[in-house]
């Protein structure tokens, strides 16, 4: 296929937290406000005046410092987030804002403060509580979570204007993106699409770590081109997966995936936008804040949400979510040490194969991982591997 006109540029913008775009709305005065965790309200970080995003640590190799504060037996990817700031790649940011559902995360998020990382002197960190359940009741906690965590220490300290008005505002961009994002995914449902998991997963990155106002007429623009974009005569893969479980903001991963023959059909992990990237529905005489709350709580798809029915709806909507999309298998994976997705990658791989309470049975291949792909060679073999059984197994059922 032709080249995507913006791939590079895009490609470019993930190889610095602090990039072009990050610099130019910086350079407007315009307040850089971080966050580590889907449960954030991103539309909250991009009122007027200011932009969200979403941390990475790109070319992060080896985080011995933060080893030191954090032991070796802690997420990659807390460790790699501290690491970079230890080495001033966020001294941008104007706040942090997080949560304390994780606790390696939390406990990252707070070196920030206690280790005065950001040479800012109204930098703060504020983390919110999230529920652990979802309930009207546990909407209306995490609202008052959000006003007390995000929206009171931005006011008081920077003045950031959170009217009704500008709520509106901010909703009816973050919406934009996300019409944009849902609608460049869902190519992939195509038998021949006119993108690869390779692309939509650097596309999908950039409108989360990149101002909204700036990003967005290159996501319009590449959207349009899509939409025109013919495909070689024959698929450029030998299988279709979806991939599902924690972190992955390194597009090299599916990069290594894709080139062993694997066509990412959908991603169902943070960072991704399967959940991510649902409109914010305002409804008529509810109150905004309300709405923001409902929808990034309901659509939140994190195995730190408890109970018999939030466990099982995860497994179903895996499941309903592979089929949607056409994938012959999924990949399930998770961080090195990360108990949430540790847990819930053992548990979904075994009621995917075995089928219990689904209608049926995927194959799946399970992967634990550092946050860099160094071991690409075992990463590859074990790929290979999986493509090759779901070639065998749609052979012999005589597809």
């Amino acid at each position: 296929m032709r080249d995507l006109k913006h791939l590079i540029f895009f490609e470019d913008l993930l190889q610095d937290a602090n990039n072009a775009l990050v610099q130019q709305a910086c350079a407007q005065g315009k307040l850089a406000l971080a966050y580590n965790c889907s449960y954030i309200p991103e539309v909250l970080l991009d009122v007027e005046g200011c932009f969200g995003i979403r941390l990475r640590a790109p070319r992060c190799t080896s985080p011995d410092l933060a080893t030191y504060y954090m032991t070796n037996r802690s997420c990659p990817y807390s460790k790699s987030i501290l690491e970079r700031a230890f080495e001033g790649g966020y001294n941008f940011i104007d706040a942090l804002l997080g949560q304390e559902c994780c606790t390696t995360m939390n406990r990252t998020e707070q070196y920030f403060e206690y280790c005065k990382l950001i040479p800012k002197e109204r930098f703060f960190v504020s983390c919110i509580d999230m529920p652990l359940k979802k309930s009207d009741w546990h909407a209306g906690y995490f609202r008052r979570q959000i006003e007390k965590k995000i929206i009171e220490p931005l006011s008081r300290v920077y003045g950031v204007d959170f009217s009704q008005e500008k709520l509106r505002a901010a909703v009816e961009r973050h919406n934009e993106v996300c019409r944009i994002i849902s609608r460049i995914g869902q190519l992939r449902k195509q038998e021949n699409p006119p993108i690869t998991g390779y692309e939509f997963h650097v596309i999908q990155l950039v409108s989360l770590t990149c101002p909204k106002e700036l990003i967005l007429p290159y996501l319009r623009e590449t959207l349009e081109e899509l939409l025109q974009r013919e495909p070689d005569p024959k698929p450029f893969y030998r299988a279709r997966v979806m991939v599902a479980g924690s972190e992955i903001d390194d597009p090299e991963f599916t990069r290594l995936l894709e080139s062993c023959g694997a066509f990412v059909v959908a991603d169902r992990y943070c960072f991704g936008s399967i959940p991510g990237r649902e409109e914010i529905v305002l409804e008529e005489g509810k109150d905004i804040l309300q709405s923001i709350a409902d929808s990034y709580l309901y659509h939140n798809q994190c195995p730190r949400t408890m109970g018999p029915e939030a466990i099982v709806g995860r497994k179903q909507f895996l499941f309903d979510l592979a089929k949607a999309y056409g994938a012959e298998g999924v990949i399930l994976q998770n961080m090195k040490f990360c108990e949430y997705w540790g847990y819930e990658r053992a548990q979904a791989s075994m009621w995917m194969q075995e089928g219990f309470s689904l209608p049926d049975t995927l194959p799946v291949c399970q992967i634990e991982r550092d946050y860099t792909i160094a071991a690409a060679g075992q990463l590859r073999t074990r790929f290979q591997a999986f493509v090759e059984s779901l070639e065998i197994k749609r052979i012999q059922a005589g597809k």
